[in-house]
């Protein structure tokens, strides 16, 4: 009997944990050079507030190309992570990693924030809060860009 509430305890333990999994944001990029990147919320947050990360990965094909890591950041959030893309923002000809942020209040704001890899080195660049829900993030991202120089 003691076998069967230890095995019921663990079954209950694990369906929260692997449902909390389920909902993380995590997505794989393939820049130029044909390194990878995974962005993901961090483990174990509250979807509306916490941190994200952006690891970086040597060029390989699959199934190693996140086998071999480079480096990686941690940033915070407010809100969770909507999507990522790869643009040029700061008009050097490469493209940078764009990760777009929406708030879970009310007006459903974004942020957006910027990394270059630079000789296998993550770098952010910038980021941009309280943009209206309809912005476009890497338009904003630009314009901040271009005003830092």
């Amino acid at each position: 009997m003691i076998k069967i509430w230890k095995a019921a305890i663990l079954l209950f333990l694990a369906v929260p944990i692997s449902a909390v999994a389920q909902d993380r944001f995590s997505s794989k990029l393939t820049t130029s050079t044909g390194q990878t990147l995974i962005i993901a919320e961090g483990d174990f947050e509250a979807r509306s507030i916490g941190s994200f990360s952006v690891r970086l990965y040597e060029a390989a094909a699959a199934p190693d190309e996140t086998t071999f890591f480079i480096t990686g950041l941690i940033r915070a959030r407010d809100g969770f992570v909507e999507k990522t893309l790869l643009a040029d923002i700061n008009g050097d000809q490469e493209q940078e990693v764009i990760i777009v942020v929406r708030s879970v209040g009310t007006g459903s704001y974004q942020s957006a924030h910027a990394f270059a890899i630079v000789n296998d080195t993550l770098v952010f660049l910038s980021s941009v809060e309280g943009l209206a829900s309809d912005a476009d993030p890497v338009a904003v991202l630009r314009e901040a860009t271009s005003n830092q120089e």
